[in-house]
């Protein structure tokens, strides 16, 4: 079977799921451990000309993937509650003009405390925004300044409370295994976040990322973060607390009440179709049977240039043979508790996984395989999940 046929034979058996993401590049300022595609802009910005520069590159994408109903939309960033609601509005009424919007579509923006006000938020709600995700990162003080948050832990609850009374849905993220963190104060917080958080909470392991002022200050000895033994212990008390209290993990990093998963980000965990839109985007759109993997340009203003000249910004357009395609479906499903359908795997790469390896990772406790065959990762096996993930792979 060539690769074009497998892969769209291989994409029959996903869901309809299809997911648009727009990126606003644009921050207050830059967090120090951030490696996001942001940007600081002291001069005020052109909204109206994004706004006019977004639809432009909707109405492109759409015309490659045309027939699509979106289920889900993703405003991220940067920080999109920095965009006017009229901005926001425009970019949605972008999207239902050139592609079908499902009625129960779940329209996410990420905010930022200091960005959040109830009349902004209703401007947002009345744009069609039905979810938010608040960057808290953290509920004290010294951690807030330490992370180079311009908000206080008062000012992120009020946030919160802000966000359960204009929107059904919210959820906010928060930072762990950060320095001088102990397993202790790390559960009490996480209780604290459970009983503000109606539904779902992202909790991530604090990473040092190369071209990050902190990648700078831990190289020289001047920030130190828990070693293996403490960020092992960080990541158990997290497990343990959230299933207690009724956020278990849907995903290695995001927690949800039953039914509350986020449904744009399980597009991307399901090897689902996206369209990336906005500087620095990505994207994956199946166009006659074959994966295309896309990029835009990062600069915000370039990407501008680009769209207002050639109707996109795309600076990259790979197409995913039939195993870079597996491979990526492996990588992303083994991080949802949910797994993977082999059978899938085996469609997409025209081979299936490697059944002594998958015996010796069920030895050793890293994975399950249950009775209609999925296979997930085992509590023990998340924490070497890269490890899990390449031995499959091989």
């Amino acid at each position: 079977m060539d690769t074009g046929s497998r892969q769209e034979n291989a994409s029959k058996q996903e869901s309809e799921a299809f997911g648009v993401y727009v990126h606003w590049p644009f921050c207050l300022s830059k967090c120090p451990y951030c490696d996001f595609n942001s940007h600081v802009r002291h001069a005020a910005i052109d909204e109206v000309r994004f706004a006019s520069a977004f639809a432009r590159e909707i109405e492109t994408t759409a015309q490659r993937s045309p027939g699509r109903e979106v289920t889900s939309i993703f405003l991220g960033g940067g920080t999109p509650s920095l965009m006017q609601p009229a901005t926001v509005g425009a970019v949605l009424d972008a999207i239902g003009k050139h592609w079908k919007v499902a009625n129960d579509v779940e329209v996410t923006l990420e905010a930022n405390p200091t960005s959040v006000e109830a009349t902004r938020f209703a401007g947002y709600r009345a744009a069609g925004v039905n979810r938010v995700s608040l960057g808290v990162q953290a509920l004290d003080d010294t951690s807030l300044k330490a992370l180079g948050r311009m908000h206080s832990a008062r000012e992120a609850l009020d946030a919160v409370a802000i966000a359960r009374r204009s929107f059904d849905r919210y959820s906010f993220d928060l930072i762990y295994a950060r320095p001088d963190q102990t397993p202790a104060m790390w559960a009490d917080e996480l209780r604290l976040a459970i009983d503000e958080a109606a539904e779902h909470l992202s909790l991530y392991q604090l990473t040092i990322e190369e071209g990050t002022p902190f990648f700078g200050l831990h190289q020289a000895g001047k920030l130190k973060t828990p070693d293996e033994a403490v960020a092992r212990a960080l990541y158990d008390v997290t497990q343990e607390t959230c299933d207690k209290l009724g956020l278990p993990a849907y995903e290695i990093s995001n927690h949800a009440r039953r039914g509350a998963e986020c449904r744009h980000n399980l597009v991307y965990w399901r090897g689902e179709e996206y369209a990336g839109i906005g500087p620095g985007a990505h994207g994956r759109l199946d166009i006659d049977g074959i994966r295309h993997a896309t990029a835009t340009e990062k600069r915000p203003e370039a990407w501008v240039m680009r769209v207002e000249s050639s109707g996109h910004g795309v600076v990259t357009d790979d197409l995913l043979n039939s195993e870079e395609r597996a491979d990526e479906f492996l990588l992303m499903g083994l991080r949802l508790a949910e797994g993977i359908d082999p059978e899938r795997y085996t469609a997409l790469s025209g081979r299936p996984l490697d059944p002594k390896r998958i015996a010796l990772l069920r030895e050793e406790g890293a994975i399950t395989v249950d009775a209609t065959g999925r296979l997930r990762v085992t509590s023990s096996g998340f924490p070497v999940l890269d490890a899990v993930v390449a031995d499959l792979a091989a």
